[in-house]
């Protein structure tokens, strides 16, 4: 995370929301094959529990259970122009930003807490889509959603670590942030621009 504490996000319950909010991000581990990374959906069993699934034929899968790794979550993010300040030209550009990461042990979950993750994920993501009718493994044909779910390996992360960053130029006088801001969103940096408000 950035080394400058001026950034440090340490509010547990926005970082969770951010990351339920994304469901999605990356999770690193040192295996006996070298560094390995993989990108996947998440959802949180408990405060400090996240729930995640990857292929089964991804390298990695043989080496998480039980070892530590760190899951990576980035909102959003982007170039700022140092023009956008509007404090002279002795300014540099930057890339502001929101990220969590979470580390802890990765616990292989049994095939039935592996099907109650999907189905948990399946009902977030589709809550989001109403009113479209929500999808659930009802209306599939039980013996082919029990083929599918053996193609995957369900992980819990026991997160023992919380690190989050704003970078998003709270070491800028606040009129400067506010512009940086407006140019963001300009230059079609929605996201960024709406948290550099919020800061």
């Amino acid at each position: 995370m950035h080394p400058n504490a001026t950034f440090r996000w340490q509010d547990r319950e926005a970082m969770r929301a951010l990351v339920r909010e994304l469901g999605f991000g990356t999770v690193f581990a040192a295996t006996p094959d070298g560094p390995r990374v993989a990108h996947v959906p998440v959802v949180w069993l408990d405060d400090d529990t996240l729930g995640l699934h990857l292929a089964r034929g991804n390298g990695i899968v043989r080496h998480l259970d039980g070892t530590p790794a760190v899951f990576s979550a980035l909102g959003p993010d982007g170039y700022i122009s140092p023009d956008w300040y509007g404090l002279g030209q002795d300014q540099v550009p930057t890339w502001n930003y929101v990220a969590v990461e979470l580390e802890g042990i990765m616990r292989r979950m049994a095939q039935d807490e592996l099907v109650a993750q999907v189905d948990q994920l399946s009902a977030e993501q589709e809550a989001r889509l109403a009113p479209k009718l929500a999808w659930t493994r009802d209306k599939m044909d039980a013996g082919l959603f029990a083929k599918m779910t053996q193609a995957i390996v369900g992980f819990r992360l026991e997160v023992t670590a919380w690190r989050g960053t704003l970078k998003l130029g709270q070491n800028k006088p606040e009129a400067a942030r506010l512009s940086a801001a407006d140019g963001a969103e300009a230059a079609g940096r929605r996201g960024i621009a709406h948290w550099m408000r919020r800061a």
